[in-house]
């Protein structure tokens, strides 16, 4: 392979360009056009000095945006395009902001020698509600342009975009976990696979009062839509999703082909008839051997619905095991079968990774724990989210989040970083980050040296303030 890949987006997948307000979800047009803005200029400076081109690439001109695919999929190991690939990522690119570094001196210099691509979108956050996001993707810098600062430009330029685009955070999906600490990322949702050997799985759990059935993938196009949107609001961590993402899930993209034909797909029914979730599987064997039942799409409206589809899933016939990707570190389902051994897990490890910019937006938009009165004293080198921010929250999780002052400068003589208010915590933006949606507690990190209370009873009131009602955890990669 000619790419070394240097940030997130493993899976590259497709991306919706409909900004998400604060707090609800809509279809309205944008105040602005973030796919044609000016490029960063800072970058451009400085990859201009290196003799390089940070370019905007125009998804409409196809010999462009072709060239960029290559480098793109080149860089994360996938086979070369074919044009009903093309195709679809021609749609699906049009509703990113897309970046090519280009170096006029190299064998191909239409071929970018890195690549990013960005959109703006909604985080579910604790309490069922969303915040402004900018997603982060492509991003690769090919091994001849190595040490070059391209990856540095492009991250930081990211940044730049996003809070221009008015996003209380960044996030990415990590390919490799050393890298985004340095620009304030890091890791706030993890996942597993999760392992049933199908010969021991005997359902014990209660029966869902509807039903499921097995359908047409192709069925569920329709309805796909606000069953997802109603699926990622129950679990923080989860991002909107877009229609090129369920088109390639319902193997829609290329029919005939071997892997679409495999697709199967299972819907559930609640008791009036209505669909509330489904999964999409495939079945993968030997010939006159039992097979491996693997899905990484399962879209659940209700808890009736997430246990239905299990139960489908681990009882289908001629299968040895069943394999769940990018799963919940707190799946119900040891608790629904009577040998909770049958449930292996392996794999579990980060994958959303956050980068607060704006602590007042991105606190103020979850809900909390419990109720109580918390200073958050954060350092952040870039200086995005630097400062001192005091949390009141009511008995019912609802937070009023201010800014009180600029956080004392640890560089500077004398200065002991200690808040001057009572109830607080000393802690970095990747801190921050990581306890945003719950996924670690802020004691733990203490325990690590990572958060510093500032006084007695602080880690308590955070622990029991950052804790979330349900595990954060992303089920895709973008």
């Amino acid at each position: 392979m000619h790419a070394r890949i240097v940030s997130s987006g493993g899976a590259r997948h497709e991306a919706s360009a409909l900004w998400l307000p604060r707090g609800r979800r809509y279809a309205g047009a944008m105040p602005f056009d973030f796919r044609s803005s000016p490029v960063d200029r800072a970058a451009e400076v400085s990859l201009g000095a290196r003799g390089l081109e940070y370019r905007l690439v125009d998804t409409a001109d196809h010999a462009a945006f072709d060239a960029w695919s290559q480098a793109d999929n080149l860089a994360f190991h996938h086979p070369r395009p074919r044009e009903i690939d093309l195709e679809h990522e021609r749609r699906v690119f049009a509703e990113r902001r897309v970046i090519g570094v280009y170096d006029s001196t190299s064998a191909r210099p239409d071929v970018p020698v890195a690549t990013v691509s960005s959109w703006p979108t909604g985080l579910s956050m604790p309490g069922g509600r969303s915040v402004d996001a900018w997603a982060v993707s492509s991003v690769s810098v090919a091994p001849t342009h190595r040490r070059r600062g391209i990856a540095r430009a492009l991250m930081e330029a990211e940044l730049r975009d996003a809070v221009a685009a008015g996003a209380a955070v960044a996030m990415l999906t990590a390919t490799e976990a050393t890298i985004y600490g340095r620009f304030g990322y890091s890791p706030a949702a993890r996942a597993a696979t999760v392992h049933v050997d199908r010969r021991r799985a005997r359902w014990s759990g209660p029966d869902a009062p509807g039903r499921t059935h097995l359908v047409d993938p192709a069925s569920l196009r329709e309805i796909a839509p606000q069953l997802v949107r109603r699926a990622v609001a129950r679990t923080p961590g989860e991002v909107d999703r877009w229609g090129g993402l369920l088109d390639r899930v319902l193997g829609l993209v290329d029919p005939e082909s071997a892997g679409s034909r495999a697709v199967r797909a299972v819907r559930y029914d609640d008791e009036h008839g209505e669909p509330q979730g489904f999964a999409a599987y495939r079945v993968t064997r030997n010939p006159n051997e039992p097979g491996v039942l693997e899905f990484d799409f399962l879209a659940a409206a209700t808890d009736d619905a997430e246990r239905a589809l299990w139960r489908t899933l681990v009882e289908v016939d001629f299968v040895d095991e069943v394999r769940g990707l990018l799963r919940s570190v707190d799946e119900p389902l040891p608790w629904l079968l009577d040998d909770p051994r049958a449930i292996a897990v392996d794999h579990l490890g980060d994958h959303l990774w956050v980068r607060v910019l704006d602590p007042v937006a991105a606190l103020g938009s979850r809900r909390f724990g419990a109720g109580g009165t918390l200073t958050l004293d954060v350092d952040d080198p870039l200086g995005y989210a630097h400062g001192v921010f005091e949390l009141e929250v009511s008995g019912d999780g609802r937070a009023e989040v201010r800014k009180v002052e600029d956080a004392p400068d640890a560089s500077a003589a004398g200065s002991s970083r200690r808040s001057r208010r009572a109830g607080g915590l000393r802690l970095g933006v990747r801190e921050l980050g990581s306890i945003l949606l719950g996924d670690v507690a802020p004691s733990l990190l203490a325990r690590a040296g990572r958060v510093h209370e500032s006084s007695a009873g602080s880690l308590e009131v955070a622990d029991r303030l950052f804790r979330s009602a349900r595990a954060p955890h992303l089920s895709i990669w973008f």
